[in-house]
């Protein structure tokens, strides 16, 4: 991505490009160990259209690395590599299958005078280790999510079949990178949770247990409003990709302009005397079609014996949405998401109306929102609970920030020093736009706040920040 910033004195322009992929590959060293034969090596490469020997030379390159950094830390091996106009990342997700991301590093291009060339400055430091590597785990979750894994490939139809299955998806998981967005968030990669009632609650939690009763094929329930999470059936680890899908993939693809209470601007549908704006985001467009496919995305989750495959059903009501996950074992028929349609339907268009209308009279008691002199990051490590006020809403191709990249990088770097010990710790940092930075670590949890208070000094502050661990968080201990 492109951004100029002009020069007040000069009327120059500079021109400042942000983090970019370069080339994404999977190889794995022991398909091709004879001379000779190295591109066997290479499962995945990323772009295709790389001559050869280039992809040989880099993916040696890697693996050469790799080897070396074994020989002072065997079970440690390299996570990237830095150079003046690039990054590299190292993953080794499965023994022997290696995954390479090489982000080329942002850059400033100044023009000169007199007809000369611009100079190319590279700003080595502004990437964080930390934030792109998860981005590499993501990808093989993200694969595994769909695949399984791809040592089950190989079982199933050897090197031929993981080739297919690794160039099916990645190339268009690719392209949903945006990583001049990536940040904190992509670290914690975590769960935003939409607080509620408890009576809501409890009738939530009635009609996952109503549906799954009446329609036994279904064995694991998730139930979602405006992308964030209310209910879920699975290990957390499998709903923290689920999420990751459905909130930056699934969801923004089928946005739509959802208005309060009942109002929506879909065609309902009559159910008995009852209206309702159910459909499925998954599967058939339009039951009602003759010619309609009842073929839904399958995911693969942890298993007791290794993994186990699903059917994944997303069905959505206004601002509600309910994941139904059946075993992939069982044929999905018209007559079954018709009795879905008709039982869900109705019930998850009331849902979606007492959330709604909850949550206005919850507004209307707390008072007008004013602009906060704070902005905040929380994460709870032991339920991936993650809130952010710093974080505007979530697209599918950009996550939008209302702070300055500068604070967010502070942000990255006090999340590297905190991850460094395993002792709670406070750490303050005061900016250079007069902006003051602070992050708790404390029990498993963190927290990160911004202040925008130029004349306050260290004490201010941290009576600031207690106050607002007060307010926001006043069920939640940290320790001083």
């Amino acid at each position: 991505m492109l951004m100029i910033s002009p020069k007040m004195a000069s009327g120059v322009q500079e021109k400042q490009y942000t983090p970019c992929l370069l080339s994404f590959f999977i190889y794995n060293p022991t398909f091709g160990p004879r001379e000779g034969e190295e591109e066997k090596k290479i499962l995945f490469y990323h772009p295709s259209a790389v001559e050869k020997n280039e992809k040989i030379r880099n993916v040696g390159l890697c693996e050469a690395i790799v080897q070396f950094t074994r020989t002072f830390c065997p079970t440690k091996p390299a996570k990237s590599l830095h150079t003046q106009k690039n990054r590299q990342f190292f993953f080794e997700p499965e023994e022997n299958f290696w995954m390479v991301m090489v982000v080329r590093n942002p850059m400033i291009e100044k023009p000169n005078k007199d007809g000369k060339p611009p100079t190319i400055e590279y700003q080595e430091e502004e990437i964080l280790d930390t934030v792109y590597g998860a981005v590499v785990r993501q990808c093989y979750c993200m694969y595994k999510l769909f695949n399984s894994t791809f040592g089950r490939a190989m079982e199933a139809g050897g090197v031929e079949l993981l080739i297919q299955k690794l160039e099916k998806f990645f190339y268009r998981y690719l392209q949903t990178l945006h990583l001049q967005s990536c940040d904190l968030l992509d670290v914690f990669g975590g769960i935003s949770f939409f607080p509620l009632d408890k009576m809501t609650y409890l009738k939530i939690q009635s009609f996952v247990n109503q549906v799954e009763e009446r329609l036994s094929l279904i064995k694991y329930t998730a139930f979602l409003y405006n992308d964030q999470l209310i209910w879920s059936g699975l290990e957390q680890d499998d709903m923290r990709i689920l999420y990751k899908y459905l909130t930056t993939s699934l969801f923004p693809r089928h946005s739509e302009p959802e208005l309060a209470g009942r109002d929506s601007p879909l065609r309902p549908e009559v159910a008995g005397n009852l209206l309702h704006y159910g459909r499925f985001l998954t599967g058939p467009t339009n039951l009602k079609d003759p010619e309609a496919k009842f073929r839904f995305p399958k995911i693969f989750i942890s298993a007791v014996d290794g993994y186990e495959e699903l059917h994944l059903i997303v069905y959505k009501a206004m601002s509600a949405a309910a994941c139904f996950m059946i075993s992939a074992s069982v044929e999905l028929t018209r007559q079954f998401c018709e009795q879905l349609d008709s039982l869900v339907g109705p019930q998850l268009t009331l849902l979606a109306s007492d959330i709604c209308e909850q949550f206005t009279i919850n507004r209307r008691i707390s008072g007008p929102e004013k602009e906060p002199q704070f902005k905040f990051i929380y994460f709870n490590h032991m339920n991936l609970a993650e809130k952010s006020t710093i974080h505007m809403r979530k697209t599918a191709s950009v996550c939008l920030t209302s702070v300055h990249p500068d604070l967010m990088k502070i942000l990255g770097d006090i999340n590297c020093d905190f991850a460094r010990v395993d002792e709670d710790e406070e750490i303050i940092v005061k900016a250079m736009t007069d902006y003051w930075v602070v992050g708790k670590k404390s029990d498993q949890r963190e927290l990160y706040v911004i202040l925008n208070q130029k004349n306050a000094n260290l004490i201010e502050v941290n009576e600031e920040v207690k106050r607002l661990c007060a307010t926001q968080f006043n069920n939640i201990f940290f320790l001083d």
